[in-house]
């Protein structure tokens, strides 16, 4: 340790970067690398040889350059730009190779130009190594090739594949029809449909499919659904066209095209991946209201207290209609409680005073603005510079009258734990595990290096709420859960995190370069050394809320209705309770 700065720390969390990478790219950047000190032994010794040795010299300096073109053309070809800028550096020191050249008959200016060459890309080499995405590019084959190759790949570096109790093997049979049937008709919709639905039965909230869905139609027939906490399902958002029929915010829906409401939820909607099944359960009946093709058959309960049954319209035909019509999704918009279509997005890390005593921190990601902060707080465990940052957040709502506090973690992003953890550093004084960054190791997982909380405890006097929900993940899900582990704060919300905790770092491009596949190949270990946070086979969650806040008839009418931000409000008087 020196002055705050943890060696070990650094060196194992870097080891553990490595091996969540794919060792493939490292070692051609290795191999550059080494190449180029061969080139500055060969200058040495050819260097009073201005005349084949020389020539033959600037020629070989060719060869770095070259070797990262056949990097190019062997991985990356057929790929957009996003994804080669991500192996910028490893070319990078390709080029560099070249600007010695020009000097290599001066002595100074070949010692000079020598010298800042090979720290650069050293540093390129290191931060290549750090940063570098497990990249594997199957642009080159047919879907079903790309699906199966696509499989494998994951078979050997998905890294919560025995976690999950995952059969890939079946897996891949049960979707290769639908893949086939894609192939047949050449229709890139389809097949992304289809690697979707394969992805999502791994229940896994870092596992994301993207592919262009702009031809898929939207759906609405002029009301949301939403569960109530007493197993009813009610109608909100509700449409002029809808209320002609009598269905209006508040209406208990029984029936969707003939089946029990809870049944065509369960079977009718597509399983969207959720990790936490109860909280899928309720994004089911969410995503109902926009099931179904040009009609939906809706049966609900009357005024008087009758079942009725009527015929809804979908009432997006165009554009035009699509904008003036999204009941269900602004329903599933404020059921996440996202902003206003309106209004911008607070900013990260914003404070407000709620009232004279409550005060409020917006945590939207865990990631600043200053990238190099950032990775050097990853890499030593300790994000010195965000505790900081805290500091003088809470010291400014305290100086306002601050009594207790709100930490918003709705919908939160991710991002670097540490970050998350230099907030919990302020209020506790006790030392806290954090988690472990690890490697997969025989049968199971080994941990690397801590990442700890280190107990600061300045504000370890104030009561807290931590407001979560289902949109709540990776490095917010940490976070969540940290702050749930201290006695002075109460993790609260209506639906429980997200569920997930493990690094990204996987990318696959798949037939043609429709489809993209990004899952986890960094491993994030507990006490126990097991994966932290993300759930199993059974899907139960493992972070859950210690607070549930209601949602009731009452409650939904001021959330969907009245467009209140009803949990916030619940958190407060929570807190003013206590």
């Amino acid at each position: 340790m020196l002055d705050g700065i943890n060696f070990k720390t650094i060196w194992w969390s870097l080891v553990h970067v490595v091996l969540s990478n794919n060792l493939i790219h490292i070692v051609w950047c290795a191999g550059i690398l080494i190449f180029m000190i061969v080139l500055a032994v060969l200058h040495h010794k050819w260097k009073f040889d201005y005349g084949k040795k020389m020539l033959l010299w600037r020629f070989l300096c060719l060869i770095p350059l070259a070797a990262a073109g056949a990097h190019y053309m062997l991985y990356l070809k057929g790929c957009d730009t996003d994804i080669v800028s991500s192996f910028t550096p490893l070319y990078a020191i390709g080029v560099l190779a070249l600007i010695p050249i020009p000097f290599a008959n001066r002595t100074v200016g070949y010692r000079l130009t020598a010298t800042l060459t090979g720290l650069i890309c050293v540093l390129s080499g290191l931060v290549f190594a750090a940063s570098s995405p497990q990249f594997y590019n199957y642009t080159d084959k047919s879907y079903s090739e790309s699906f199966s190759a696509m499989v494998k790949t994951m078979e050997r570096t998905y890294v919560l594949k025995d976690w999950k109790d995952a059969d890939l093997a079946e897996l891949e049979k049960k979707y290769m029809p639908l893949v086939k049937e894609a192939e047949k008709k050449n229709d890139a919709l389809m097949f992304g449909e289809a690697v979707t639905q394969f992805c999502n039965e791994l229940h896994d909230g870092h596992i994301v499919v993207q592919y262009d869905r702009s031809s898929e139609k939207d759906r609405d027939f002029g009301m949301g659904l939403v569960k109530l906490d007493n197993g009813d399902v009610i109608a909100v958002c509700t449409s002029a066209e809808a209320n002609e029929k009598g269905i209006k915010d508040g209406t208990v829906i029984t029936a969707w095209n003939g089946k029990p409401v809870l049944q065509a939820a369960e079977e009718d909607v597509k399983d969207d991946g959720s990790p936490v099944k109860a909280n899928g359960d309720i994004l089911s009946v969410i995503k109902l209201a926009v099931e179904g093709g040009a009609t939906v058959e809706v049966s609900f309960i009357d005024e008087d207290g009758e079942e009725q049954t009527v015929t809804l319209y979908d009432l997006i035909d165009n554009e035009e209609d699509a904008k003036k019509h999204h009941c269900a999704m602004d329903a599933y918009n404020l059921f996440r409680h996202a902003p206003d279509k309106d209004t911008e997005e607070a900013e990260n890390f914003s404070t407000k005073m709620l009232d004279d005593k409550c005060g409020y921190i917006l945590v939207n990601e865990e990631s600043t603005e200053n990238g190099l902060h950032d990775l050097a707080g990853y890499f030593n465990g300790d994000h010195k510079w965000a505790r900081e940052m805290f500091r003088e957040k809470l010291k400014d709502l305290k100086s306002q009258g601050m009594e207790y506090l709100v930490i918003d973690l709705r919908n939160n992003e991710g991002g670097n734990d540490e970050i998350g953890f230099a907030l919990v550093d302020l209020l506790t004084k006790d030392p806290q595990f954090g988690l472990n960054v690890g490697m997969r190791w025989k049968d199971g997982y080994k941990p690397l290096a801590d990442h700890g909380i280190k107990g600061d405890g300045e504000f370890a006097d104030l009561k807290v709420v931590a407001l979560t929900n289902f949109n709540c993940g990776s490095a917010g899900d940490s976070l969540a859960q940290a702050l749930g582990n201290l006695p002075n704060v109460t993790l609260m919300g209506m639906t429980d995190p997200n569920g997930c905790n493990q690094e990204t770092g996987g990318m696959m491009k798949l037939a043609g370069g429709d489809v993209t596949v990004y899952y986890p190949t960094g491993i994030v270990l507990d006490e126990k050394g097991e994966p932290n946070i993300d759930t199993k086979a059974d899907r139960i969650s493992r972070d859950p809320v210690e607070e549930r806040i209601p949602l009731d008839h009452d409650a939904a009418m001021k959330l969907f209705v009245d467009k209140e931000d009803y949990e916030l409000n619940k958190a407060v008087e929570f807190l003013k309770g206590q």
